[in-house]
C-alpha cells in the first residue's frame, strides 16, 4: 500500500479494536447490519475502497436475480474481484456452512478469492483452489487480537483496493499452498516407514541398517514448520517475472469491441508474432498523464522504451509510468499491465487500439496467415 494508505488502516485498527471491545463488553447481540456499519465498513474504508460507490463496493450482490446474494463484492475494472460474507460480531464462524455457499458461487462467477467476517475475524480462502473447503483457507486474523499486530496489518492490507490490483495474494497462496503439500509429503515419508527415505538414509550412513534407522525415526521427534510468507519476501520475486506470468487470475471487462481478459497467463509478444498478428518493428504508444510516450516492438519480441529493451509489455509499460510518477516505496516500479496501456495503430480498424486487441486474435485464432 501507499504510505497514506498503510497509515489509514494503522490507524483505523486502534478505533476498531476499542468499538469491538466496548460491544463484547455490553454482551449483547448487535446483528449484522450493525456488524457492516460500525466494523466492516469502516475498514473497506480503510483499505481504499469507496464504500459509497456502488460500482465498487456492491452490496447484496447477485449476477442473476435468482442467485443468493453476497454480502458485499468489490469490483475492479467492472468485474467483482473480491466477494465479502458478513455475520454479525457475536457468530462463531467456524461453522462450514457460512462459506461453503459463498465459495461455491464465487466459483461459479469466477471470482478467486473471498472474506467471511463478523467484522472482528477476518477468514481468505482461494475459492478456485482444488481442495476441500477447509484447505482452502488461507489466513484468519482477528483484530481484536493485540499481539500479532503486524500481522494483522499485512494480511488486511492483502484485502486493499491497490494490493488486490497487484494480485499479492494470488502470489502469497502459491507458496502457501507448496509449503502445505511439501510438508504434508515430508509427514508423510517419517511417519509410515518409507523404505525410499530409510535407503537414502542408509546411503549416506551405511553403518547402520535400515531396521535401527527405522527404529530412530520412531524415536525422532520430528516438526516441520514453514514460516508465514510475507509481503516483502515476495515482493522481489514478483518484481522480477513480468505480468504474463502471474499466477492464473482472468478478469474479464466488456468493451465496445466486445470483451478483453486482462490477465491470461502464457500469452506472449513473442506469439503474436509467430502468428503474423504483429510485424515488428511494431510502434506503440500512450498519453499518459499529458506525456506523450512511445516504445517499440522489436523482432525477438522485446519492447524498447528510452533506449532500453524489456522482456514484456508489462515491463515497459511499468518503467514507462515511472518515468513520469515515479517508483511506489518499496518496489522498483508502479505494476501495470502493458497490455491494455500500450496502444498501436490497427491496419483493419484504422483506429489507435490498445494491444489486448491482437491478443484476443491470437486467443480466437485469427491470424494473417
Amino acid at each position: 500500500m501507499t504510505n497514506s494508505a498503510h497509515q489509514n488502516l494503522s490507524s483505523a485498527l486502534p478505533k476498531l479494536r476499542k468499538r469491538i471491545q466496548k460491544i463484547l463488553n455490553r454482551n449483547e447481540n448487535i446483528g449484522e447490519q450493525n456488524t457492516k456499519a460500525a466494523l466492516i465498513d469502516p475498514l473497506l474504508a480503510a483499505l481504499g475502497w469507496d464504500v459509497e460507490d456502488i460500482d465498487e463496493v456492491s452490496r447484496e450482490y447477485r449476477r442473476k436475480s435468482q442467485d443468493n446474494p453476497v454480502d458485499y463484492a468489490l469490483f475492479m475494472l467492472r468485474s467483482p474481484r473480491l466477494f465479502v460474507e458478513a455475520k454479525g460480531l457475536e457468530k462463531d464462524l467456524s461453522d462450514r456452512k457460512w462459506i461453503s455457499q459463498v465459495l461455491g458461487y464465487a466459483t461459479v462467477v469466477g471470482v478467486e478469492w473471498c472474506v467471511l467476517t463478523n467484522g472482528d475475524e477476518y477468514r481468505l480462502y482461494n475459492a478456485h483452489a482444488p481442495v476441500d473447503v477447509e484447505q482452502k483457507l488461507f489466513r484468519v486474523v482477528r483484530i481484536s487480537d493485540s499481539d500479532q499486530e503486524e500481522y494483522i496489518l499485512e494480511t488486511l492490507e492483502l484485502l486493499s483496493k491497490e494490493k488486490m490490483g497487484d494480485n499479492l495474494l494470488n502470489v502469497l497462496w502459491k507458496a502457501h499452498f507448496i509449503d502445505r503439500h511439501v510438508s504434508r509429503a515430508l509427514g508423510e515419508l517419517l511417519q509410515n516407514d518409507d523404505a525410499s527415505l530409510i535407503r537414502l538414509i542408509r546411503k549416506r550412513t551405511p553403518e547402520l541398517t535400515p531396521s535401527e534407522i527405522r527404529e530412530s525415526l520412531k524415536r525422532a521427534d520430528i516438526r516441520i514448520d514453514f514460516p508465514v510468507v510475507s509481503v516483502s519476501s515476495q515482493s522481489l520475486a514478483r518484481e522480477e517475472v513480468e505480468d504474463e506470468a502471474t499466477p492464473p487470475v482472468e478478469v474479464v471487462e466488456k468493451t465496445k469491441h466486445g470483451q478483453k481478459t486482462l490477465n491470461i497467463p502464457g500469452v506472449k509478444v513473442s506469439d503474436l508474432i509467430r502468428e503474423n498478428l504483429v510485424e515488428p518493428p511494431l510502434k506503440l504508444e500512450k498519453v499518459y498523464k499529458g506525456a506523450h510516450l512511445e516504445a517499440e516492438i522489436q523482432p525477438d519480441g522485446t519492447i524498447v522504451f528510452d533506449g532500453e529493451p524489456y522482456r514484456s509489455l508489462s515491463l515497459a509499460a511499468s518503467y514507462a509510468r515511472k518515468s513520469i510518477i515515479g517508483a511506489p516505496e518499496g518496489r522498483k516500479y508502479p505494476q501495470t499491465n502493458g497490455w491494455v496501456f500500450w496502444k498501436y495503430h490497427d491496419r483493419e480498424t484504422g483506429n489507435l487500439e490498445e494491444v489486448d486487441v491482437l491478443r484476443q486474435r491470437y486467443l480466437n485464432g485469427q491470424s494473417r496467415s
